[in-house]
């Protein structure tokens, strides 16, 4: 699924300013969940090649850069739906290419969803195989069908039948933990606000999907498309109509033993789609292989290109 927005001009030219070339970037946060209020700021996320003076010594040092800014006015007319020129609130964080490797073979749903987000602001061929590699192959026997993960003919070395993907059905234990946290924030707030209850709801639902299909899908409005809970238009479209602090944004407490009764029961759905799921336990040997050799190539392509 492919999702329409002009990318900011201003976000380029502060991913092309990063300190070490990037594999890929890409927008998260609210953006990518959809539901944006005017003030939101701008997630980026992404992975980045350290240089190999960097990673072969005893010490590693900047496996992760973060930076926090306040972007000036574009000075120029912005595309259409980049907003009105204003100050652009952003962070950008990003892993070297090894700890995000490291981080997609453990049960992490953010690096998947950063990997997966079709909100690209930069993208290289290696960005491409990596999403290859570590898509879900559900088994056969599924219902729910896997065709369209297949890619006949792409050269990817060590990309077989052996290599399963990296999402396993213990990527459930994420969304139920993250899930959780929200909602507890949700509760302690005074006044409650909408925003962390969509993220209970899109973080549910979320791993409820993936659990089923073996895909990402972060958008809350494209996974309200399936699920079609009659609520959350109405959510969204109160955190999309101002500033967060506005009591447009805020609930009512007659609304909360709903929204309880609700959270309630997409956790039972969410344990109950983990239950029958196909996915598999663990990633594959295949598929740990696959990475490594395009870790290997990453590295040895960078060390490369700083000689000349």
């Amino acid at each position: 699924m492919i999702l329409k927005m002009n990318i900011d001009p201003r976000l380029h030219r502060i991913v092309a300013a990063q300190p070490y070339p990037l594999m890929f970037a890409t927008i998260s946060g609210a953006h990518l969940y959809g539901f944006p209020s005017p003030d939101s700021d701008f997630d980026l996320r992404g992975a980045h090649v350290l240089p190999i003076e960097k990673v072969i010594g005893l010490e590693v040092s900047n496996e992760t850069v973060q930076q926090e800014m306040i972007v000036p006015p574009h000075p120029g007319p912005l595309p259409i739906g980049c907003g009105e020129g204003s100050a652009l609130e952003m962070d950008i964080v990003s892993h070297d290419v090894k700890k995000f490797f490291g981080l997609l073979l453990k049960k992490n749903g953010y690096v998947l969803e950063q990997l997966f987000s079709p909100l690209i602001v930069q993208t290289t061929p290696e960005h491409e195989e990596l999403q290859e590699i570590c898509r879900a192959r559900l088994d056969p026997r599924s219902s729910r069908g896997n065709e369209a993960h297949s890619t006949p003919g792409k050269s990817q070395s060590l990309l077989t039948s052996a290599a399963t993907g990296v999402i396993t059905k213990h990527h459930s234990h994420h969304y139920f933990g993250f899930a959780e946290t929200q909602w507890k924030l949700f509760l302690k707030e005074s006044p409650r606000r909408v925003k962390p209850l969509l993220y209970v709801y899109r973080v549910l639902l979320t791993g409820i999907h993936l659990m089923r299909t073996g895909e990402i899908e972060a958008n809350l409005v494209t996974l309200n498309e399936e699920f079609r809970l009659p609520y959350i238009a109405d959510l969204v479209a109160r955190k999309l109509s101002g500033p967060e602090d506005l009591a447009v944004g805020q609930l009512l407490d007659s609304e909360i033993a709903f929204h309880e009764s609700e959270y309630q029961r997409l956790r039972m759905e969410l344990q109950a789609a983990h239950d029958a799921s196909t996915l598999p336990e663990l990633p594959s040997d295949g598929t740990r292989a696959a990475l490594n050799d395009l870790l290997v190539r990453v590295r040895l392509r960078s060390s490369q290109s700083e000689t000349r």
